[in-house]
């Protein structure tokens, strides 16, 4: 007869681990690494440690005696969770971290939709289109419905891509992207319909799938099988999703499914860096999480590892009026330090004047360039700045959206005004003659050859003759062309009324060449040619701007060494979340910039805080943020007063220094 034997469960302390959680972690860190069943979402703040923090319940997992091919790691960087798999796997030693399902939600789509295509009938040997291939294709079907026409300006297969792609990933209709973002394109709903139709189907016919369609395939079969999904679940018992916060409506979806109501599910993530809403991400899933999920534990990262506590006051003012997150409020071990900056500038001439006086300061204080940053809301802000980092000698490297001249259409521009100060820059005429209609590579080049031609005695372009065969809608737009130039007037002419004369020539090209994003491209220009107005001559414009090449950085310091130092990084906003410097300047904090216009007439602010919020927390030591006080405006029709953000209103007079600029320049 068989007897048992009872073996007892430990009554005190803890089960014996190779690594000191208690020691490596704060206590909120311990209480997320340690938290291993059932739902828990993690509001993990800025500077707080969630990297970490992910990786320690990594391990704490497999030295709690999960297998490790029962988790999954989906975060939204494939370096992401490669680099927490590697480090977790440096504390643990060999403990078959390699079995760890880790990637995005676009690779993890792509393993399941292969490994278990026999559940619902799809053919593992799909072939992946990627970014470039899918406009390939878009553009093949624009050619076959004969949407490609001179003639007719159907958006392009870039636009298209994005049509359809924000279609998937903000789960709206054609129409309705369409009416938020592309108004101009709403006479073209029915042809681009029939352009998503045929590409649906041409991809569908030859085993073709997209970045979208992945997941769209994976819910959609998650939901519609239940054999597949409830293999996965018992596969998969242990998620762990990083950045929530920016996830979409599909992606969420897919983390439901996979968790079922009962799994141990960890979300990590923080509302108040929910900023790329353009992308589809929505805020309301990280928001929602404890009600969706019943007992979910919420635990909150709130020791702020980077910031300095002045700068961090300053921020948690900032999103507390937001009525949209969950509570948290940052803090840090260092609770001295220079309070943050508020500078008002009588105009962005003074604004960059003083970013550039303060950024050689921090240099001379032995900052590292590199280690400094000026943040802005959008690309075109920095434009009058980069003239005067330029000037000084600063080098510098400039991410998210373009550098001022290597936008296509400010290239344009540029082009008619290097033909008026050079009439032998071939490169220059051989760009503005592809931009007149009708006028090909080829009759481009006949045009060249005839003005470079010395037999021709009269190189006017408004008696040019064409050449043989050549069209006569081509022949009438070059000579339109030199009537044009001929009637200016370069010697004489200030360089913005130069410009101004170009851009009214221009602009029936630019809607013509870029109708699909041509009002954006109509404020950059307007941009331009304020900065016209600072130079008394065409040959200084051209001088200035040519110090800039087209490339990531400006080269040539003259004020500054800076080879052992790096470059100053300019950055957007969105292009600069996850990282930090030590000195961060923010650009044009004020009332139609930050918040945006679109925003301010919408409505929709919250975003906008989130990303002052996101700029405010990517500091260190030293917090500045401007605003000029007065603004160029053409459609006022001069400078305008501007109203600094009314996020700052929001925080203590007493957390902010404010700054009154003095000095000889006007």
């Amino acid at each position: 007869m068989p007897r048992s034997y009872t073996i007892r469960r430990e009554t005190s302390g803890e089960p014996l681990y190779r690594i000191d959680y208690r020691g490596e972690l704060n206590e909120a860190q311990y209480q997320a690494a340690t938290t291993l069943d059932g739902p828990v979402l993690v509001i993990a703040g800025a500077g707080s440690g969630k990297t970490r923090t992910l990786i320690y319940r990594v391990a704490r997992l497999v030295e709690s005696g999960v297998d490790a091919k029962s988790i999954l790691l989906l975060t939204f960087t494939r370096r992401a969770s490669q680099e927490m798999l590697r480090r977790a796997e440096a504390l643990l030693g060999d403990e078959g971290l390699d079995r760890v399902t880790g990637g995005t939600f676009h690779s993890f789509a792509n393993l399941v939709l292969r490994r278990y295509g026999e559940l619902y009938g799809w053919p593992p040997r799909f072939t992946i289109l990627d970014r470039s291939d899918s406009e390939d294709t878009l553009q093949l079907m624009r050619v076959r419905l004969d949407l490609d026409s001179r003639e007719r300006r159907f958006p392009r297969k870039k636009t298209l891509a994005k049509i359809f792609s924000a279609m998937v990933n903000r789960g709206l209709s054609i129409e309705e992207i369409l009416e938020l973002e592309y108004p101009q394109l709403l006479d073209d709903l029915e042809d681009l319909a029939a352009c998503r139709a045929a590409f649906e189907e041409y991809k569908s016919d030859r085993n073709l799938l997209d970045y979208d369609d992945l997941l769209l395939h994976l819910v959609r079969h998650l939901r519609e099988n239940d054999e597949l999904r409830l293999r996965l679940r018992k596969l998969y018992r242990y998620i762990m999703v990083d950045e929530y916060q920016d996830t979409n409506q599909i992606q969420a979806e897919i983390v439901s499914l996979l968790a079922g109501e009962n799994g141990n599910l960890m979300i990590v993530g923080d509302d108040a860096q929910s900023i790329y809403g353009f992308r589809g991400a929505d805020v309301e899933n990280i928001l929602r999480f404890p009600t969706e999920h019943k007992a979910t534990s919420v635990i909150r990262l709130e020791e702020n590892y980077r910031s300095t506590q002045p700068i961090l006051d300053v921020t948690n003012a900032v999103i507390a009026a937001s009525d949209q997150r969950h509570e948290k409020t940052l803090f840090s071990s260092r609770k001295e330090g220079e309070v943050p900056w508020v500078v008002p500038a009588p105009d962005e001439r003074w604004q960059s004047l003083f970013v550039r006086q303060r950024i050689l300061d921090l240099v001379e204080e032995g900052v590292p360039l590199n280690r400094i940053a000026v943040l802005f809301r959008s690309s075109t802000h920095s434009f009058d700045l980069e003239l005067e980092l330029t000037r000084a000698g600063i080098d510098y490297v400039k991410r998210g959206g373009f550098r001022f001249l290597e936008s296509a259409h400010v290239k344009d521009v540029l082009g008619f005004l290097r033909v008026l100060e050079n009439a032998q820059d071939s490169v220059a005429w051989g760009r503005i003659l592809l931009l007149l209609d009708s006028v090909g590579a080829k009759a481009a080049g006949q045009a060249l050859e005839w003005m470079g031609s010395a037999a021709s005695g009269d190189r006017r372009l408004s008696t040019y003759e064409g050449s043989p065969g050549m069209r006569k809608g081509a022949i009438q737009s070059i000579r339109s062309l030199g009537a044009f130039l001929e009637s200016l007037q370069p010697e004489a002419s200030e360089p913005s009324v130069l410009v101004d004369q170009v851009l009214r020539f221009y602009q029936p090209i630019l809607e013509r060449e870029y109708r699909e994003d041509a009002p954006k491209r109509e404020r950059d220009l307007e941009q331009f040619q304020i900065l016209a107005e600072r130079f008394p001559t065409l040959t200084q414009l051209l001088s200035e701007l040519a110090l800039e090449p087209p490339v990531d950085a400006v080269g040539g310091s003259v004020a500054l060494d800076t080879a052992d130092q790096g470059q100053l990084v300019l950055s957007t906003i969105h292009s600069a979340k996850g990282l930090e410097w030590h000195s961060v300047f923010v650009l044009s904090v004020l009332e139609g910039r930050l918040p945006s216009i679109y925003a301010l007439e919408a409505g929709d602010l919250e975003e906008e805080r989130r990303l002052l919020y996101v700029a405010c927390t990517r500091a260190e030591e030293n917090l500045y943020l401007c605003y000029p006080m007065e603004v160029q405006d053409r459609a006022m029709g001069g400078f305008v007063s501007a109203r600094v953000s009314q996020f700052l209103a929001d925080v203590p007079e007493e957390a902010m220094l404010q700054l009154r600029l003095e000095g000889e320049e006007s």
